[in-house]
C-alpha cells in the first residue's frame, strides 16, 4: 500500500504566472520560456499532457535546466483573480491561442520559436522535440 501512496505524489514545477517577470527571469537566466495555455480543471489534453510530461521527474531536471514555465490558465470550475484572467485573456490574445493545451516556446524577448501541443510519447520525446528548437 506504500508503494501505491508513494507513487501518487506528483513532481511540483515552479510556474510562474506573471508574464513579464518570466521574460525578466529568462533574460537574466538566460532560458526560454515556455508559455503553457492550459484550461487546468476541464480540458482533458492538458490533464494529460500534465500528467505525461509536466508531473515526470525528467521533465522537472530539464525544466530546471533549461526553461522558465508560465502558466497562463484558464479554468471553469476554479477561482482567479479579475487581474490574472484579465493578464491571461491578454496574453492568449497576443499569441493568437484558439485552444488547449496550447504550448508555446519563446525565446528571452518573447520572439516564438515553437507552437505545440499534446504529443504522444511521454517525457523524453517532448523534451526532444522542444530541444530542436532551442538555442
Amino acid at each position: 500500500m506504500a508503494l501505491v501512496a508513494s507513487a501518487a505524489f506528483a513532481v511540483e514545477l515552479q510556474w510562474e504566472t506573471d508574464f513579464e517577470r518570466a521574460k525578466q527571469l529568462a533574460q537574466q537566466e538566460n532560458k526560454e520560456i515556455l508559455i503553457n495555455f492550459t484550461g487546468s480543471d476541464w480540458c482533458g489534453w492538458c490533464k494529460r499532457l500534465d500528467k505525461e510530461v509536466f508531473s515526470t521527474q525528467t521533465f522537472a531536471d530539464f525544466a530546471a535546466r533549461e526553461l522558465i514555465l508560465l502558466k497562463v490558465d484558464f479554468p471553469k470550475y476554479a477561482q482567479i483573480s479579475a487581474g490574472q484572467k484579465t493578464a491571461n485573456d491578454r496574453l492568449a490574445r497576443k499569441y493568437g491561442v484558439s485552444g488547449f493545451p496550447a504550448i508555446y516556446l519563446i525565446d528571452d524577448g518573447a520572439k516564438v520559436l515553437l507552437r505545440t501541443g499534446y504529443r504522444r510519447g511521454g517525457s523524453e520525446q517532448y523534451i526532444d522535440h522542444l530541444s530542436r528548437y532551442m538555442k
